[in-house]
């Protein structure tokens, strides 16, 4: 076989971003030298033009109940309209056909949910946009979702975040393709990161949703963002906040869903990665800026929290790292 054929599903309200994210990567690929080659096409139902979730519209190539494998890909988008999408009848049932014949089958975003209304995520460990999670979970039960991942890969099954996350996945399929100097080159045509891990969390705790509606809480984390290198024990905390270990303990479980501890382990985990990401700081300095005391405690941390350790995480992240 000389090249490989992905297909990338679109429909009504799909999101752009995401699909020029997949077949921008596969193009850079292709003119750095991939072989076989990427040979990708748009497919929607009817081959009809789609109205984009930003009011383009875009012109497919192919008609999705004509389209016929073997496929190297099959990758279904993301975006406003995957309601629509997971809920058509039509689109399920190819979807659910050509992933029969496709050596690799992925989603963007909430394209999470058309697969897993074909049946194609049943049993397997998968991941959509954080903001979509909690539904899917509970409108598909036999999906294991894990909101937190950029990227999940179970078998020959991939799900991804949302929007740009697409470009990390495509990258990862990319090295699992070609290897990763022809992955790197990409990158760095797109001007983007290597490839984030995949399983990094999708979002950062410093950028996350609004703080806890609990003024304690919201004071407590704010004391425990501003004093990353202090004593932030459990019993630190509640006497700061003046209130017992286990009132403190509960009021987290309640508005945050973890315990200070872990809060405190997270946020200073991510705020290690910022600083190997944006500086060129020595480990054992990071590791006492942000609290963990040794450069071995912070890597233990790291791991925990992204499945990497920091040196490889700054190795790939790194704008220091040049």
């Amino acid at each position: 076989m000389d090249r490989r054929r992905v297909v990338v599903v679109a429909y009504e309200a799909a999101e752009l971003l995401e699909i020029a994210s997949i077949t921008t990567t596969l193009e850079s690929a292709n003119w750095h030298g991939a072989l076989p080659y990427y040979e990708y096409r748009v497919a929607t139902p009817g081959g009809h033009a789609v109205t984009t979730a930003t009011a383009l519209i875009l012109q497919p190539q192919l008609t999705l109940e004509r389209v016929t494998g073997p496929l190297d890909t099959l990758v279904v988008a993301g975006g406003i309209g995957h309601e629509d999408a997971a809920g058509n009848a039509l689109v399920v049932s190819h979807v659910r056909r050509l992933a029969r014949e496709s050596r690799r089958v992925a989603s963007v975003c909430t394209g999470a949910f058309v697969l897993a209304a074909a049946g194609l995520l049943d049993g397997r460990r998968a991941t959509t946009h954080w903001d979509q999670a909690r539904l899917m979970a509970s409108r598909y039960p036999e999906v294991v979702v894990d909101p937190n991942p950029i990227f999940v890969r179970d078998g020959n099954v991939a799900t991804s975040a949302g929007i740009t996350a697409a470009l990390d996945l495509m990258l990862a399929f990319v090295e699992e393709d070609n290897g990763p100097e022809l992955a790197r080159t990409v990158a760095r045509n797109l001007v983007t990161y290597l490839q984030r891990p995949g399983n990094q969390a999708q979002m950062s705790m410093f950028v996350s949703p609004p703080s806890p509606v609990n003024s304690l809480v919201r004071r407590t984390v704010e004391h425990i963002t501003a004093h990353l290198a202090d004593d932030l024990s459990t019993l630190a905390l509640a006497e700061a906040a003046g209130v017992s270990e286990r009132h403190l303990t509960r009021l987290f479980l309640k508005h945050l869903g973890q315990t200070p501890g872990r809060y405190v382990r997270q946020a200073r985990a991510e705020a290690a990665a910022h600083l190997l990401a944006s500086t060129s700081l020595p480990m054992a300095s990071i590791a006492v800026r942000c609290g963990f005391g040794t450069a071995e405690t912070l890597r233990q941390a790291f791991i925990d929290r992204y499945g990497v350790p920091p040196s490889r995480y700054r190795l790939t992240q790194s704008s220091a790292a040049g």
